[in-house]
């Protein structure tokens, strides 16, 4: 289903991760400050909005309520990036994500709000686009440039049928290889019935897994 994105900040992440989530057929509101690059990723976007991010009557009069997600990609702007939390989270946004430039800055974003805390150095932008425009996602990560890894809850008709009876491998070009149980991974019986909340370490070519991502 197409998302509706905000993203507040155009430094070197939030730019390549409207770019991606544009690419992949998303709305995407792009906010910043500097009028120049509002210019520069304007073509990668739906809208574009200048604002000072930190005042918070123009953080309110973005319309956040109306988005599916909204990705705060100011990490060298506390100020800023705790106001444009905090609005979207008293406006009710579904998912708040939020880029970080330290432990106590994620600690202080996720107290206010931000539903994911992001690690530029950890997530890049197309990487994490990948996982924000996805409904069956909970993480992705790039092994080469055609070799991913993916975690992820079942497809809910999955639930109830191991992997022999779906037959994973054959139908949708995936390797199921590890499991999930409390905050441990192990080798997965083919044979065990999948739960509804288990967790699936998967390993693809990335051209399948929209076989998967449905």
């Amino acid at each position: 289903m197409k998302k509706s994105v905000a993203v507040l900040g155009l430094g070197k992440y939030g730019m390549s991760l409207a770019q991606s989530l544009y690419e992949m057929g998303s709305d995407v509101l792009i906010v910043d400050i500097d009028e120049e690059r509002l210019k520069e990723v304007a073509p990668y976007s739906t809208s574009a909005i200048c604002a000072d991010l930190s005042n918070e009557d123009e953080v309110k009069h973005l319309g956040l309520k109306n988005l599916d997600i909204v990705v705060v990609a100011m990490g060298g702007n506390l100020a800023a990036s705790i106001m444009s939390v905090a609005v979207a989270n008293e406006e009710g946004v579904p998912l708040i994500v939020a880029k970080s430039s330290s432990d106590r800055m994620s600690s202080i974003l996720k107290k206010i709000g931000a539903d994911k805390v992001i690690i530029p150095e950890e997530y890049g932008g197309r990487q994490s686009a990948r996982i924000l425009t996805s409904d069956t996602f909970l993480d992705y990560f790039q092994v080469d440039d055609s070799l991913c890894m993916v975690e992820m809850n079942p497809l809910a008709k999955w639930v109830g049928k191991s992997l022999e009876e779906l037959s994973v491998r054959r139908k949708y070009k995936v390797n199921v290889v590890a499991l999930k149980e409390g905050t441990h991974w192990k080798i997965i019986d083919p044979q065990q019935p999948l739960r509804e909340n288990d967790q699936l370490l998967i390993v693809a070519e990335r051209e399948y897994l929209p076989r998967i991502d449905k």
